[in-house]
Parts: C-alpha cells; sequence; structure tokens
C-alpha cells in the first residue's frame, strides 16, 4: 500500500491541470509528486486519451478493462476532475479554479483555449499571479506554430532519429525512434523546472508569466554533446549504433553468450580494461594511448577488442569489469530492470489501490529527498474520481446537481 507523505515541497501549490497525452501530464504529475495538489480537468465520458491507449488495461474484479496502463504512467498524485469546457458553464467553472490556482498546464493547439476563455490573457486579468504554461509541439511564435505536433515526428524533425540506429551499409540500417517518447518526456521535465522558476518569480513579485515550451525546442536543446559538435565542426554527426561520437571504447560488445556494454571514460579506465580482457599491450600503443586517439583509430581499435570480449560470457566480464573498477553494465530486459536487487532497495515502485484495481505496482518519483520526500500516496484516478470532492468548493450542491444533469460535470 503506498504511505501519504506529511512533508511536501510544493504543499498548498495548487495546479490546474488542462493537459493531455504525455509531454504536459508528465510535467503536472512531478509538480503531485512534489506535494502540489493537481486537478486534473478531463472530458466527461472521454477523459484523457492515453486512458483507451493499450493493451494491457487494468482489469477490475469481474474482469473488465478499465484505464491503460499508458495512462498510469503519467497521471499519479492527481484529482480527476470530469468537466465539459466546451460548455459556457463548465469553462466558467474552469475558470474559477483557476482564479485560485498557482500554475496551470495546458497543451492544446496555439489559441485553442481562448473561445473558452482559458487562454492566458483572459486568465491573467483575474488571476496575475497565474504562472500559465503552455506546452505545445512548435511554440507559440514561428511559422510552425499552428501545426500538431508529436513526439515521433519531433523526433524525427529534431535530428535524434538523425544519430540513432545502426550506420548506414550496417545490417539494419535506418533512422531509428527512441523506444519512449522522450521528446515529450524531456519537454516535461523542462516545463516542470520552468514552472517551478517562474513560480518563484511569482512568489517574489507577486506577477505571473506565460510560459512556452515547444517540443521541437526541447529536442533540439537535448540533442546536448552532438549537437555541440555541429556548432563546432560544421559537420552534421551520423548514426554510429551503439558507438559514442565523443568517446572510445564506449559501446555493446557481443560476449560468449550475450551482449555488455562497456563504458570507459577516461585513459586510466582504458588500460584497466585492455589488461583485463588480456590485451595490455593496447594501452601503451600510440594509436590507443589517449581517448583522442582511439576515438581516430576506433576501427582497429575494436577490431582488435571483439575477439577478446567474445572468449567469456557475459556474467564473467561482468565480474572482471568490477574488479577492475571499469564501468559496464548487462542490456536488461524490462522485467530484469524490476527484479534487480539495487532497484528493489532503491524503492522504485509500490502497490497501489483504486476502486476498480488493487495492488498494482507503480513507478514512483525517482529522486530522493532528505527533508521533503516526494508523495506516493494517490493512484492514478479513475475519471471523475474528485468532480465532487474539488468542485464542493467552487459550487454548491443544486449547481452541481444542474451541471450534472446537463453533462457539463460527471
Amino acid at each position: 500500500m503506498i504511505k501519504a507523505i506529511a512533508k511536501s515541497a510544493l504543499a498548498g501549490v495548487r495546479v490546474l491541470d488542462l493537459s493531455r497525452v504525455l509531454a504536459g501530464p508528465w510535467a503536472s504529475q512531478l509538480l503531485g509528486d512534489l506535494g502540489a495538489e493537481v486537478i486534473k480537468i478531463e472530458k466527461p465520458g472521454a477523459g484523457d486519451d492515453t486512458r483507451g491507449w493499450g493493451p494491457p488495461f487494468l482489469r477490475n474484479e469481474a474482469g473488465d478493462t478499465t484505464d491503460a496502463a499508458y495512462f498510469l504512467s503519467a497521471n499519479r498524485n492527481k484529482k480527476s476532475v470530469a468537466i465539459d469546457i466546451a460548455d459556457p458553464e463548465g469553462a466558467a467553472l474552469v475558470r474559477r479554479i483557476a482564479a485560485t490556482s498557482q500554475i496551470l498546464v495546458e497543451n492544446f493547439k496555439v489559441g485553442g483555449l481562448r473561445k473558452y476563455g482559458l487562454d492566458y490573457e483572459s486568465l491573467a486579468k483575474i488571476n496575475p499571479r497565474l504562472v500559465y504554461c503552455s506546452i505545445t509541439g512548435f511554440g507559440q511564435t514561428g511559422p510552425y506554430a499552428p501545426r500538431a505536433g508529436y513526439d515521433y515526428m519531433i523526433q524525427a524533425m529534431g535530428g535524434l532519429m538523425s544519430i540513432t540506429g545502426q550506420p548506414d551499409g550496417a545490417p539494419g540500417a535506418e533512422p531509428m525512434k527512441v523506444g519512449v517518447a522522450v521528446a515529450d518526456l524531456f519537454s516535461g521535465m523542462y516545463a516542470s523546472a520552468a514552472i517551478l522558476a517562474a513560480l518563484r518569480h511569482a512568489e517574489r513579485t507577486g506577477e505571473g508569466q506565460h510560459v512556452d515550451v515547444a517540443l521541437l525546442d526541447c529536442q533540439i536543446a537535448m540533442l546536448a554533446n552532438q549537437a555541440s559538435n555541429y556548432l563546432v565542426s560544421g559537420k552534421a554527426p551520423t548514426r554510429l549504433g551503439n558507438a559514442h561520437p565523443n568517446i572510445a571504447p564506449y559501446q555493446v560488445f557481443k560476449t560468449k553468450d550475450g551482449y555488455v556494454v562497456i563504458a570507459v571514460g577516461n585513459d586510466g579506465q582504458f588500460a584497466a580494461f585492455a589488461r583485463a580482457i588480456g590485451a595490455a599491450e593496447l594501452a601503451d600503443d600510440e594509436r590507443y594511448r589517449t581517448n583522442r586517439a582511439r576515438v581516430a583509430n576506433r576501427g582497429s581499435l575494436i577490431a582488435a577488442i571483439e575477439p577478446k570480449m567474445r572468449e567469456r560470457t557475459t556474467p564473467e566480464w561482468l565480474e572482471l569489469m568490477e574488479a577492475a573498477t571499469v564501468p559496464a553494465g548487462p542490456i536488461n530486459a524490462i522485467d530484469a530492470v524490476f527484479a534487480d536487487e539495487h532497484v528493489q532497495r532503491r524503492a522504485m515502485t509500490a502497490a497501489m489501490d483504486r476502486a476498480d484495481a488493487a495492488g498494482n505496482l507503480m513507478v514512483l518519483h525517482p529522486v530522493k529527498y532528505s527533508k521533503t520526500p516526494a508523495r506516493a500516496d494517490m493512484a492514478p484516478p479513475m475519471l471523475g474520481a474528485q468532480t465532487d470532492d474539488v468542485l464542493s468548493e467552487f459550487a454548491d450542491d443544486g449547481e452541481r446537481a444542474a451541471l450534472r444533469a446537463r453533462g457539463v460535470i460527471a
């Protein structure tokens, strides 16, 4: 059972979450983990699109499917309130919530909330301190601003796929997306950091602001050393498979029974690695003595290492590399990740209970805080589960009953 946390860094902060799918919910989930009250507004009868993005799905005691695992991954520590914002009374109700909120997160198309009076300009008039974060594919300005943006296309347009996958000429060579929606996830992380910076400003000055987060911008920023490689050299990086453009050897090697990742980060580690594989002479070879030389002579270096690595099994190499203090690791399937003793000791999962499902494991917030631990007390909500609890602050019983009868809330 997940236990409530008494101390939280963002206790007393209210987040109005008008986002759905992944980038926005990822940002608001992080704020919820840190103790904010996150009120997730969802369309009655439908909810966040990802509730249906399965299989797999949760199953209740009767064996019926409910929410998709995808939804569960991005919506813990939130309250679900089902309101139809397309109805004027529904939009008015959301404005009441906005007036009491410190933060709003949305990922509608540019200008999409203006017709409901839920855009930044409208809400800033009633709540000047509001930190209003818009997450879109291409941002609020520029020629692409009106376009919808999805993670897959952003990975492609933002350069990530051009450096991911096997190199041209190798078996299976083609640009490749990453196995999770990293453009969405990094955008959510950038958004949460930006929101907290803007919140700090609002607390100091009383002045809110509009935070404009674009998936494409965030994707470009997370190119990191690869972007810098291009800007310094003028040469666009290409796909290297599992090799690193700036370090060698830093890649996957085939072993006697599988594969192992070797991550040599400096010249001392390379000398230790060379001794561990029974090829100490490599560290004395001018072609390989420094990382710069190893990268320049990558082809002959890897050709010398590969036969050695096939002589032992992955477990044998891992033991030898640990003894030699050379960074190395297995390529774990996800079931092996969660079975790992270290991962279990770090308490990365906990059981959750909902009215429709009990005891399902969920991933928790990954950062450990010595004074303000992250919350882990609210399972991802069923659609509209907290509608009455939340709206009792903004509408009396009679008004809620009338709105519910008209389908404005559920």
